[in-house]
């Protein structure tokens, strides 16, 4: 299927590694040229180079903090500025952090609000003015599964995690009038820096396929997933393939969610 991403220019916050990385090398692949941001300009120098020998296409970057407003604006208008405009944007940029309630205090539950919700939000707003010249554009926020339905000692990830799924609904239908569509994909258990880390320390006599596929995970399809297939269901949102939907959640995950 061709998801007609040629010259589309594509935002993705968090891109230097795990399911953003993913996402913007698929999105290259496709012909979109991407910008990518993070905290560690060293990462983002090396997923920049893997992007432009694999696909030959232009990639910007830059070290932001997506949790401050300024540099949202900034990357936004500097990646617009470098291409000629915004096509897409995908709200990546975030880490977990799962407590029990009395455990979070004031400062960890506002630097996980603005991580996860403000960066989403100053960002959008930042491109949604590009998205409007350019006759309409795409805006994916990646939330998780446990914004649906939070565990015991998910907090603050599964609050925020869920204020992003709100946010998803009330913009799409705010913007679609401007022809700017708004999804949200609610991530479960992806393989990613964190769950590698555990794997190590707890089961370091067991490959990763089988650590994959310890029923104890409790996933249907049986595995832990891959990043690249996350970045395919959510270069699919992002693209013409998906141009008749919008305000949707979609659970990448292999089954273990409770709530569609």
């Amino acid at each position: 299927m061709d998801l007609n991403l040629r010259d589309k220019v594509a935002i993705v916050t968090g891109g230097s590694k795990g399911i953003g990385f993913e996402t913007a090398l698929l999105l290259a692949k496709e012909g979109a040229d991407v910008a990518i941001c993070g905290r560690d300009i060293t990462k983002l120098q090396e997923a920049s180079a893997i992007i432009k020998e694999t696909t030959g296409r232009d990639v910007y970057y830059a070290s932001k903090d997506v949790s401050i407003k300024r540099d949202c604006e900034e990357f936004v208008g500097e990646t617009a500025e470098h291409f000629g405009g915004v096509d897409i944007l995908i709200n990546n940029a975030g880490q977990s952090s799962a407590h029990s309630f009395e455990l979070v205090n004031e400062e960890m539950w506002r630097a996980d609000l603005d991580l996860k919700l403000f960066a989403a939000i100053f960002c959008s707003n930042a491109a949604i003015p590009y998205m409007k010249e350019r006759g309409g554009g795409a805006i994916l926020n990646v939330t998780a599964t446990i914004a649906k339905t939070a565990p015991a000692s998910s907090l603050p990830t599964s609050v925020s995690r869920a204020a992003g799924m709100t946010l998803t609904n009330a913009m799409s239908k705010d913007l679609a009038k401007y022809n700017i569509r708004v999804n949200t994909v609610c991530i479960g258990l992806i393989r990613s820096e964190q769950i590698e880390r555990k794997w190590k320390k707890d089961y370091g006599h067991l490959s990763w396929e089988e650590f994959s596929k310890l029923t104890s995970h409790k996933i249907p399809l049986g595995r832990i997933g891959e990043t690249d297939e996350a970045a395919n269901v959510i270069s699919f949102l992002v693209s013409d393939a998906a141009s008749y939907v919008t305000g949707t959640s979609v659970n990448i995950d292999g089954g273990k969610g409770e709530a569609l």
